[in-house]
């Protein structure tokens, strides 16, 4: 059931959408059993799928799942087009369709950041609110579930202190997260370092805004901003396992990748173990202490390259501010 504080804010966004009668396009009728994902759903689950999600989630996501629905406008990020059959967290590569136990999760845990509220909707209405959510979308009669990512066990389990700095390596210099999405957390210098160590790329130039977040496009019709983990809460949970299922599936319709099998599993949990450190710094004195150090860094060169005969000089003549 609704709980009274869950009620009160969706009558201040509709509120803070000025009240206005919705005038979007109505779902077709449903007047025949729908093969959905590979499953015959019938009539009467998705009559009474539609009437649980009329209850809990008509309000932000609209009548027909266009995802603007009366509350929306006063939303960022703006609801789900449930229409397009995309979808951010699914535990499954990238682009693929979610399983229902995706959509469980999402459901009963919420996407935190963002209005999606954790909703405790009853598990007798539960699936036939699921079909009915992919109802909306046509890729749901031809396409189905993806094979859901494995979360293998945690190898640096008991480690975490050796973890968290093979994972700064893997972020900075393997992986390169902050090359045009997230934001740095490391000097110049180690950027340097980390890249030649782990790739041999010889990082000489950085972005201008190499601490902050990249504005990327997406398939939602919106821009995203990548997160900066010291500040915005990792959306769809902050335990080692669920920024290993991130890492590792994707994030659908954005920018962030599939890296399972691409990269060994030691190293997707050494970085699921780093990106958890920083976002343990959110609301700290040490993430604006962290920013302020990188931020006024000295100036720093990196060292020439090679010279033909094979020697190479070394990476640290300016300092390094962390």
């Amino acid at each position: 059931m609704r709980s009274p504080t869950r009620t009160a804010l969706l009558f201040l966004f509709v509120a803070a959408a000025g009240c206005k009668t919705q005038r979007a396009e109505m779902p077709a009728p449903i007047d025949a059993p729908a093969t959905l994902g590979g499953r015959v759903v019938s009539v009467a689950q998705l009559r009474h799928g539609g009437q649980v999600y009329t209850h809990y989630c008509r309000p932000c996501h609209g009548v027909s799942g266009d995802g603007k629905g009366p509350a929306s406008p006063g939303l960022r990020p703006p609801p789900r087009d449930l229409r397009l059959g995309v979808y951010k967290f699914g535990g499954v590569p990238a682009g693929q369709l979610p399983t229902d136990a995706d959509f469980i999760r999402i459901i009963k845990s919420g996407l935190h950041g963002t209005a999606m509220l954790s909703w405790d909707v009853p598990g007798a209405e539960l699936d036939d609110l699921i079909q009915y959510m992919k109802f909306f979308s046509p890729r749901w009669r031809t396409e189905g579930a993806g094979e859901p990512i494995e979360i293998t066990p945690d190898p640096w389990a008991g480690r975490t202190a050796e973890a968290i700095p093979r994972g700064e390596k893997v972020y900075h210099g393997l992986a390169q997260c902050a090359v045009a999405c997230h934001p740095n957390y490391i000097t110049k210098p180690e950027i340097y370092q980390h890249a030649k160590a782990l790739t041999g790329m010889l990082v000489s130039e950085f972005r201008a805004d190499l601490y902050a977040p990249v504005i990327k496009d997406s398939d939602y019709g919106v821009k995203i901003l990548p997160p900066d983990f010291t500040w915005t809460p990792p959306r769809s949970g902050e335990t080692p396992n669920d920024i290993y299922r991130s890492i590792a599936a994707g994030i659908g319709g954005t920018a962030m990748p599939t890296w399972k099998g691409v990269l060994p599993e030691e190293d997707l949990w050494a970085m699921a173990h780093y990106v958890r450190s920083l976002v343990a710094l959110r609301g700290t004195a040490a993430a604006s202490e962290l920013r302020q150090r990188l931020i006024n860094q000295p100036p720093w060169t990196p060292p020439p390259p090679p010279s033909p005969d094979g020697g190479d000089a070394d990476a640290g003549s300016n300092g390094d501010a962390r």
